[in-house]
């Protein structure tokens, strides 16, 4: 898994990806280069969510909020 750009390493990654692709499980994929791979690999709609953002992946799962959230729920209700 890796530098899935290059052919001669592409193999490790595109076999994560088709193993989640047909998991019986929610599939997050999340991180600007993991969805450019599921989109490689043709993947990409097979997955349950496919998202750019690696880091707020990370940090939503690290703290369970993220800021921009936290700021939405307190938002008056418009319309």
């Amino acid at each position: 898994m890796g530098v899935f750009e290059d052919p001669r390493f592409s193999g490790g990654t595109g076999a994560v990806a088709e193993a989640l692709a047909h998991a019986r499980a929610f599939t997050i994929v999340g991180g600007g280069d993991s969805a450019a791979a599921a989109k490689q690999f043709k993947v990409d709609r097979d997955m349950d969510h496919v998202s750019t953002g690696g880091g707020a992946s990370l940090e939503l799962i690290e703290k369970g909020d993220l800021p921009g959230l936290a700021a939405l729920r307190g938002a008056p209700n418009v319309g």
